[in-house]
């Protein structure tokens, strides 16, 4: 008898930067908190451009450099740019760290206020230079609510629910309406 096909999710981890050297080292734009499990020895990705398998990588400075089987010199480095990098993951899978997660875990969360109250429901997360927002379904509109934590407290996977602190501005509808603002 053969075990049932896990389910898995794609999960985007990096996305290809720009040439390092001559021989073909990129850098990448990391996007997951385990870049040493992602980004490991014998990686591969299945990309819109074609396979890359991870030959080496590390820390040059803050940034990831990657050297992949595929790209023996800068030419083809430069021709990678921008290529996102994703993996297959179980569905159930989740980080190790347990104050992160992944994209297609949080879409579909509840947003609630401080005191309980319904904001409305997480339909997207965007990846942004500066940091993480989330989109919020409210009502007839949609809100951007930074990922941190400070403004997302909060986060209860089995309740499917996730807290957004009310701070001036976050949750109006219009920021200039909050009593003394002007």
């Amino acid at each position: 008898m053969t075990e049932p096909a896990t389910q898995t999710v794609e999960v985007l981890v990096g996305r290809v930067g720009r040439a390092h050297g001559v021989r073909g080292d990129v850098f990448v734009d990391v996007r997951t908190d385990e870049p040493e499990r992602r980004f490991a020895a014998d990686t591969a990705f299945d990309t819109s451009r074609g396979p890359l398998t991870v030959a080496v990588s590390r820390w040059h400075g803050r940034h990831l450099l990657v050297t992949f089987t595929e790209l023996d010199d800068r030419s083809a480095a430069e021709a990678m740019r921008g290529v996102e990098l994703r993996i297959e993951v179980p569905i159930d899978e989740s980080p190790e760290d347990p104050e992160e997660f992944y994209d297609h875990q949080l879409l579909g969360l509840l947003a609630e206020t401080q005191r309980g109250e319904p904001i409305g429901e997480v339909t997207e997360v965007l990846h942004l230079p500066a940091q993480d927002l989330l989109l919020v379904r409210h009502q007839d509109r949609d809100i951007l609510v930074p990922f941190v934590a400070e403004l997302v407290p909060v986060v209860e996977m089995a309740a499917r629910r996730l807290v957004i602190a009310d701070r001036p501005g976050l949750l109006d509808e219009h920021p200039g309406d909050s009593p003394g603002g002007g």
